[in-house]
């Protein structure tokens, strides 16, 4: 058998991307938008994900599923992950933190949307991964560094977006002081058995709303 190449894995790439915005046709009703943003659209066929998994699992890479990627951890199902940065409406000119870094995909994806990404994981071993990632494929905007992701990144806030991989039954109370008045936050809310992708909005005068979206399975997140 011939060694799979980096055009077979981008047609993987694309079919990943077309299964995602099926799903994003049938949550349509759930979001008020039948398909997802243009530029998120073209980042997802930008990243190779398949550098941000296990080798071993290269070929599983554009399945839409969780990986596992150790520590019992995994990377987000794509279309979840392609929902919860597309709910976040970033722009160019953002700031945002991600909470929970992994091997560094979802990172990559939020620096091809925004001006600068901070991008923080409790476990050191991923986030030395995700350094070597990001420096492959010279992604300048990007500032990695192991913590508590619930305490979030204050030397670095405020953050007009903040993506949490990772499930609390409510949004940490440091997040939500670190987020712009007008900003967004994602992450799924509720316990072990039930959680939600929640959208959560931070009005000009401080006062914070909730919008739960779709039913999500995630790992509790880990704080220190």
């Amino acid at each position: 058998m011939k060694p799979i190449t980096e055009e077979h894995l981008a047609v993987y790439r694309r079919h990943m991307v077309e299964v995602i915005d099926i799903h994003f046709d049938l949550i349509s009703d759930e979001t008020g938008k039948p398909v997802m943003g243009d530029r998120l659209r073209a980042a997802l066929l930008k990243v190779p994900r398949h550098y941000f998994v296990p080798h071993q699992l290269i070929l599983a890479a554009y399945q839409d599923g969780p990986l596992p990627i150790g520590f019992e951890k995994t990377i987000s199902q794509p279309f979840i992950a392609a929902l919860m940065m597309d709910l976040l409406d970033i722009q160019p000119e953002d700031k945002v933190l991600d909470v929970g870094t992994g091997y560094g995909y979802q990172a990559a994806v939020l620096a091809e949307l925004a001006s600068h990404v901070w991008s923080i994981d409790v476990v050191e071993e991923f986030v030395e991964v995700a350094k070597s990632r990001m420096e492959a494929l010279e992604y300048s905007n990007v500032t990695l560094r192991t913590g508590d992701g619930s305490r979030g990144w204050m030397d670095a806030a405020p953050f007009d977006k903040i993506i949490v991989a990772a499930a609390g039954e409510e949004v940490p109370g440091p997040l939500v002081d670190q987020l712009t008045p007008g900003g967004r936050l994602v992450m799924p809310l509720g316990n072990q058995d039930v959680q939600q992708v929640t959208l959560v909005e931070k009005a000009t005068d401080g006062s914070v709303t909730t919008n739960a979206i779709m039913p999500a399975r995630f790992t509790p997140l880990e704080t220190n």
